[in-house]
């Protein structure tokens, strides 16, 4: 048997707004630890290297993300010890039929046509035997040049999954799909749940690169022609490839359901069959936080918590705290989450709703819907701790070796403590070192920069006076990330 040569696809854009407050714009879920030591992303590449055997090469994973969150990306990656073969970088969303184009065009730039095997980077999986095996059914079906989608076995009536309708077994372990369904209701959804051969659409694929730019140039021609348009006129920056953006922006936003999958079994003359895969592993997609207490361990009365929680005479209530101790008392299908600046409180059976809340925010001009008080940055992170008229405090920690803008401030001076680590200091024409317990001051309007020259991290306490103390004065004269302000 040849080796059938992988590629990874990991769609890892999203802002995940329905686990407000923790999921926010700029951090959205996938890049959070919500069910083990590992974020959801991390999750996702490790069960995809899992993949590989004796008959399957797996290749470096292609992650489909946006400008804002490429360096969550790497870091979360450098911390598997991973780097990606490419990392496209969507100029603006147009949902997964897009997505989905640009990575096959990536995989087959060289010349290649490897297996895709497209996931998004928000699930999680109990049981990842299961799921190494039902993908590499998936990969065999996939290299004859089938279509494969992974179908989720049921084990509830659920309303909110769309579901896809199957033949009887084949038996290389595939279903032919003969209908793709849309979100039912209560009662359909028992129906389809007691007949046996309806599965909920996972929103995973499986195909060849080649096979997916044909389905989607015979069906949607429109967007084939706009991605490709798009990716002609790419730039690359080591890992980062940007397609071109006003290119990108003429690109019509579809999901694969609709501009391909749905449309390959009632066009069977297209020549184009889609099989799937039952996944029978414990598989979540985290949607909300109804999501989580399901997959979370519970207590006797079904109660699950996450951090520094107390639950009494309570049942069926899910608490995650952050940063503090928050106690419960005789709550009833209750979901509370606890951040720094935000804390939520929600029915469990209405936890579809916060999403709801992150549009009130956005509509008020609020930065809680898409910032958290401690915002990362690609040198490291800095924490507002405290504010008032006129000052602001942070704490900010620099990565080792790494470095901020050289930068000035038009309405603001700056006191810098150095807590731990040693710092190198740009103060207009000097260079100076401070280490544990020193501090310098950079007077408003001159030039200046911080560097981590050391091997730990590095993390000072900032005070921040002045008129004016928006992140967006700052005026950048060098950096080493490719940002203008």
């Amino acid at each position: 048997m040849s080796v059938l040569t992988v590629l990874p696809v990991i769609m890892a854009g999203g802002s995940g707004t329905r686990l407000w407050p923790l999921s926010r714009a700029l951090y959205p879920k996938q890049f959070l630890a919500l069910s083990g030591p590992q974020t959801l992303f991390q999750q996702a590449h490790l069960r995809l290297t899992a993949l590989a055997s004796e008959h399957i090469a797996v290749g470096k994973p292609c992650v489909v993300g946006n400008e804002e969150h490429r360096f969550l990306v790497l870091d979360q990656l450098r911390e598997l010890k991973a780097e990606p073969s490419s990392l496209l970088l969507e100029p603006v969303g147009r949902n997964t039929a897009p997505a989905v184009a640009l990575a096959a065009l990536q995989a087959t730039a060289d010349g290649q046509d490897p297996i895709l095997v497209v996931t998004p980077a928000d699930q999680t999986v109990t049981r990842p035997e299961a799921y190494t095996a039902a993908l590499r059914t998936a990969i065999e079906a996939a290299a004859g040049g089938d279509i494969v989608i992974l179908g989720i076995t049921p084990d509830r009536p659920e309303t909110g999954f769309g579901y896809i309708r199957t033949a009887a077994p084949a038996a290389d372990g595939t279903r032919g799909v003969q209908a793709f369904v849309e979100k039912p209701d209560l009662d359909t959804a028992k129906a389809y749940l007691a007949e046996g051969s309806y599965y909920w659409n996972s929103g995973m694929f499986v195909m060849r690169a080649s096979r997916w730019l044909a389905a989607l140039a015979h069906f949607r021609p429109d967007i084939a022609q706009a991605t490709q348009a798009s990716f002609d006129v790419r730039t690359t920056d080591a890992s980062f490839v940007r397609p071109g953006k006003a290119e990108f922006e003429r690109v019509p936003s579809e999901s694969v359901d609709y501009a391909v999958m749905e449309q390959c079994p009632s066009h069977p003359e297209a020549g184009f069959t889609v099989k799937m895969v039952p996944l029978d592993a414990g598989w979540s997609d985290l949607g909300a936080w109804d999501a989580v207490w399901q997959v979370s361990a519970q207590d006797a009365s079904g109660n699950a918590s996450e951090g520094d929680a107390l639950i009494q005479n309570s049942r069926n209530t899910l608490v995650h705290s952050t940063s503090r101790l928050v106690a419960a008392v005789g709550l009833d299908n209750v979901v509370v989450v606890e951040t720094p600046d935000a804390v939520l409180v929600a029915d469990r059976s209405r936890s579809q709703d916060v999403k709801n809340v992150v549009a009130a925010l956005s509509k008020q001009e609020r930065s809680e819907g898409s910032l958290h008080r401690r915002v990362h940055r690609p040198w490291g992170w800095y924490d507002s701790i405290d504010h008032g008229p006129r000052f602001q405090v942070k704490r900010i920690m620099v990565k080792p070796k790494a470095s901020l803008s050289l930068q000035m401030h038009h309405h603001r001076a700056e006191h810098w403590i150095v807590v731990s680590g040693t710092a190198e200091v740009t103060v207009g024409d000097k260079v100076i070192m401070l280490s544990e317990n020193q501090s310098t001051y950079i007077p408003l309007g001159t030039v200046h920069r911080l560097v981590n020259p050391g091997t730990i991290p590095l993390e000072i306490i900032e005070v921040q006076s002045g008129s004016y103390l928006g992140e967006d004065d700052i005026v950048r004269f060098q950096d080493n990330y490719g940002r203008s302000s």
